[in-house]
């Protein structure tokens, strides 16, 4: 379920990208899935469809969606493409993993307490088993 607070402090375009990547990374949306069109999902969100359209556009340039004639914005990929723009995001990503976790050891965090709270994110979003 996607959900955009508009009393949040966070822009509204970020929420909507971070919430479609969550479906996407969650498997809730699957490779081949169709998304409501952009006044659809405007409208039953009520914001922009500005806003709506700048989100899909973003998620097509990291190669997860894709524009398909007769069918509308599909997911394409689960995984984004490692080049460009997204090869600096995964750096980013890197760095706060490692910053999560000298904040985790700092906090007195067990190794083996980490390692669980790892393993459970990981099952849940790769459904590993």
């Amino acid at each position: 379920m996607l959900t955009i607070s508009l009393a949040s402090p966070v822009p509204i375009h970020d929420q909507l990208v971070a919430g479609l990547r969550g479906l996407i990374a969650s498997g809730e949306l699957a490779k081949g899935d169709e998304l409501p069109p952009v006044r659809q999902l405007a409208a039953d969100l009520g914001i922009n469809l500005n806003t709506v359209a700048r989100a899909y556009r973003d998620l097509t340039d990291a190669g997860l969606l894709a524009s398909v004639r007769g069918r509308g914005t599909v997911v394409i990929s689960t995984i984004e493409r490692a080049t460009g723009p997204k090869a600096e995001e995964r750096k980013r990503i890197e760095h706060g993993i490692t910053a999560a976790f000298h904040d985790a050891k700092i906090a007195g965090l067990t190794r083996q307490a980490v390692e669980a709270i790892v393993r459970r994110q990981i099952e849940h979003l790769w459904k590993t088993t």
